[in-house]
């Protein structure tokens, strides 16, 4: 199939918009109208990870981390993301990275890390705003239920866990039909009086063309009325890190083995222990130190993350325990979470997990 196939499976999972600014997810290298045969998973593209897909005969590599950051003037091959770049152009390999916008999914990375440790009743710790968008339109009574029925299939209209959320209002809209119009009532050149319904509803606002198209598909009108708001309440199915609870406390030591042992960390960094007993816990894959105040507001008794700094372990202040568990090893189930996803879409396409341990920090014990 086409790599745009994929690629706007994975989109529509975790839209490009979701990404943090600095991040460079979305398709890094190739073009959507090319075949693919197969896909190597990998949390990190390397040089070995190319190589594997070469070997085996694919030539997509879906990776959690972007290989490429930053802009890129030149191509000597001097660093190893230049002979990443090169050897996946010249091997005709297309690279796509599925970063923070999969992280700040709900059923992302860090909903994986929670299911592996054991939490329930998880939820975004710290929910984005400024991504959900309302739309108010006006539509004759007769086709008023067509119309919301139309946007709530579009993806409108969902607000936690209730869905086909909308407002109704009747009113009287007036308009005059032109020379050249169509009008669905009334008639040219005189003005109208028509008995309507304003109907208000919300939407991720990475669907607006969908729940646009919708409505014009739906609405009877030949211009249709309709006004669109930008909001800044928070969209709690989006955002970083997690919190959940335990269904059994433990003591800090017995929790913390645990999370060694389901993350197969060959160390944890922590703070002090505070002698308590742990119910409820925070977690974020990757560098999440700035979740801190958000853990410790949301109560957390643990905040699992990783790429802590010596000073910044003085920030728990005894309110809470920091675990270091390792970049790698918190995402690193990142991969398993991509082949289930693709899969099920996917029953019949080639995917492979790396065989390649692309954790750059070794330890010796």
């Amino acid at each position: 199939m086409k790599l745009s196939q994929i690629s706007t499976f994975l989109e529509k999972i975790a839209p490009l918009s979701y990404q943090e600014d600095y991040d460079n997810s979305g398709l890094i290298v190739g073009h959507p109208d090319q075949v693919v045969s197969g896909a190597v998973i990998s949390v990190d593209c390397t040089e070995d990870v190319i190589d594997e897909a070469i070997q085996m005969g694919f030539n997509l590599v879906i990776s959690h981390h972007p290989i490429v950051f930053k802009g890129m003037k030149k191509f000597t091959g001097k660093n190893y993301v230049e002979r990443v770049i090169i050897k996946a152009i010249k091997n005709d390999i297309a690279i796509y990275a599925i970063h923070t916008n999969f992280d700040n999914v709900l059923n992302g990375v860090n909903k994986k890390i929670c299911d592996i440790i054991g939490l329930v009743n998880c939820s975004i710790l710290s929910p984005k705003t400024n991504l959900l968008k309302k739309l108010v339109t006006f539509s004759p009574i007769s086709h008023a239920e067509q119309v919301r029925k139309a946007l709530f299939e579009a993806g409108a209209g969902n607000i936690g866990n209730y869905s086909e959320c909308s407002f109704n209002a009747t009113g009287n809209g007036t308009f005059l039909a032109g020379q050249n119009t169509d009008p669905y009532v009334g008639q040219k050149g005189i003005r109208h009086i028509e008995e309507e319904v304003r109907i208000e509803t919300i939407f991720p606002g990475h669907i607006e063309r969908e729940i646009l198209q919708a409505l014009h598909l739906a609405h009877p009108y030949e211009e249709v009325a309709y006004d669109l708001y930008n909001l800044e309440n928070k969209y709690r199915e989006v955002g970083s890190g997690m919190i959940g609870n335990l269904e059994i406390s433990m003591d800090e030591d017995a929790f913390l083995n645990h999370v060694k042992n389901k993350l197969n960390a060959k160390v944890i960094r922590h703070t002090q222990l505070r002698t308590r007993k742990v119910n409820r816990v925070a977690v974020c894959g990757g560098s999440g130190g700035f979740l801190l105040p958000k853990a410790i507001a949301a109560g957390a008794d643990i905040f699992i993350t990783a790429d802590y700094k010596y000073h910044e372990f003085f920030d728990a202040d005894k309110k809470i325990v920091i675990a270091d568990v390792g970049h790698f090893e918190s995402e690193q189930f990142t991969q398993q979470l991509l082949l289930e996803i693709i899969t099920e879409k996917f029953p019949n396409f080639a995917l492979r997990l790396t065989t390649q341990n692309t954790n750059p920090i070794n330890y010796l014990i």
